[in-house]
């Protein structure tokens, strides 16, 4: 058997919120309610399992993997919500995208400080 990254659990304020800000941002289908969690599935069938949680959240990030015509997609709307973006991963770098591996790459925050990330090429790519 292959091992295959299958789920991971997203914290949130508001999984609603979240669950929406992550279908509208990357043009997923709607959540679907799974328990405690909206599950949002992503392309390749891997599930962000978004959970209200009280108390602070630790951010993590969730870097995809994406084609020209969808970075421009996720792009253009992440540019149209007045989201701000980065070139890098420690926020050094405003306005920017980046270049590496030939691809283009770029980082904004969701709503509860998780930093996501869109590339076109693998890094080493």
């Amino acid at each position: 058997m292959t091992v295959k990254l299958n789920h991971t659990i997203v914290s949130a304020r508001d999984a609603r919120a979240t669950a929406d800000f992550l279908t509208e941002v990357f043009g997923f289908a709607p959540a679907t309610p799974y328990g405690p969690f909206l599950v949002v599935t992503t392309d390749n069938e891997v599930s962000l399992d978004v959970m209200t949680v009280e108390g602070d959240i630790t951010p993590q990030h969730y870097a995809f993997l994406v084609g020209d015509e969808d970075f421009d997609a996720i792009f253009g709307r992440v540019k149209e919500r007045g989201l701000p973006y980065w070139a890098d991963p420690f926020h050094h770098q405003p306005n920017r995208i980046n270049t590496h591996d030939g691809g283009r790459g770029v980082y904004f925050d969701d709503p509860n400080g998780h930093s996501l990330e869109i590339i076109t090429v693998p890094y080493g790519g």
